[in-house]
């Protein structure tokens, strides 16, 4: 029977709160796979050996590895029998093999080793190949627990972390651009249940941004299952700030209204934090000194998961999430108009909140206009 068996990593360190973990991931998964999953001594096994279960699994947070595995009753001659149909399907060019076997059942009659040298020497006698302990082009792993075995041969990497829901949840202001999309998959790696915050400016290229944000939401679902993204319409809080603050400032002001207006989606949200794709000193409204005037809006912890990346490595991570080609595609940036040709990159803020004296902005009306989809949902969007 072709399944699939899941290990978990960091899950493992969580003492007694290990099993609420465990609990979350399978629910995580069921969810994802719409298939049965079940904890069976600590492994977690997914009745289905189809090659979408394993691509889904690849992009789901808490796991460790994977692996297509076949499921043999507990005697030696049924793991001989299985570990040498794996070597003679899959071995292919394979000159030289090892078997690794893991016994967590004690009533099994043979230990790790003795079970190592007998399907050794079977699959040896039946294929011709060499053992070779070191550098073997295939390894067979066998797995031994409670009245079941598992055999298998090629292991696949997750994306580790914990799962979703299991760290509380967080709002993302998501600009549809590089750095934000993998800021998000980064505090979903984390457990947080992720929030998208994005700020809609109504223009001709409305279609587009929606069409992209749309895309990007579709691709973070593999991640989380479900995401919603609130779009707050922005234009006329950026005519008011167009009015009143001068080119130099207006970067600044017009991020700390963003964090205001976070703000208010995190209470309604039952949200303990935000998230931003800051990257430290990346661009002029990411020095030290005005991040530390633009977080100072927050009442909430501001979370900057790619603070220390550079631009390449945040590439390389939205190209693996799946996020990259989406996020290059040409868009109006809804406050790209706002930057100055020399923006202040020194903001102190006393001088940033005397200019936000001057302006007239309701921003509880914002967070109450705001528009709200709901990605990877099975009912109405709310």
């Amino acid at each position: 029977m072709g399944i699939y068996v899941v290990h978990y990593g960091e899950i493992g360190l969580k003492g007694k709160n290990r099993d609420y973990f465990e609990r979350t991931l399978v629910r995580n998964i069921a969810r994802a796979l719409k298939k049965r999953v079940s904890r069976r001594y600590s492994r977690i096994v997914i009745e289905d050996g189809a090659p979408e279960v394993g691509e889904a699994l690849k992009f789901i947070p808490g796991i460790k590895y994977f692996a297509r595995a076949k499921l043999v009753g507990l005697t030696i001659e049924a793991i001989k029998a299985a570990a040498l149909q794996l070597a003679e399907a899959e071995g292919g060019e394979a000159r030289s093999f090892k078997i690794a076997a893991r016994r967590t059942d004690k009533n099994f009659p043979l230990d790790s080793i003795e079970i190592n040298r007998t399907v050794g020497a079977h699959v040896q006698q039946g294929t011709g190949k060499a053992v070779s302990l070191e550098e073997p082009d295939l390894t067979i792993y066998i797995e031994i627990h409670g009245d079941e075995a598992y055999v298998y041969h090629e292991k696949t990497r997750g994306i580790g972390g914990l799962p979703v829901g299991t760290a509380g949840r967080v709002v993302s202001l998501f600009s549809g651009g590089i750095d934000s999309p993998v800021a998000a998959f980064m505090m979903m790696k984390r457990g947080c249940e992720v929030v998208l915050l994005h700020f809609f400016n109504e223009t001709i290229h409305s279609p587009q941004v929606r069409r992209k944000l749309e895309l990007l939401g579709e691709v973070l679902t593999k991640i989380q299952g479900e995401v919603k993204l609130y779009m707050i319409p922005f234009g006329g809080l950026q005519r008011e700030i167009v009015r009143a603050v001068s080119p130099r400032y207006r970067m600044l002001v017009y991020r700390r209204i963003m964090m205001q207006i976070a703000n208010g989606i995190a209470e309604a949200e039952g949200a303990k934090a935000l998230v931003t794709g800051d990257s430290l000193a990346q661009v002029a409204s990411q020095t030290l000194e005005n991040l530390n005037v633009i977080y100072a809006a927050s009442c909430y912890p501001v979370m900057a998961p790619l603070i220390g990346f550079d631009k390449e490595e945040t590439i390389r991570l939205a190209q693996k999430i799946g996020t990259y080609e989406i996020s290059i595609m040409p868009y109006a940036d809804c406050c790209s108009f706002m930057i100055a040709p020399h923006p202040e990159t020194r903001g102190k803020l006393g001088v940033i909140e005397a200019l936000e004296r001057n302006l007239n902005l309701d921003i509880q009306s914002a967070v109450k206009r705001a528009e709200v989809k709901l990605f990877g949902h099975s009912g109405e969007d709310p």
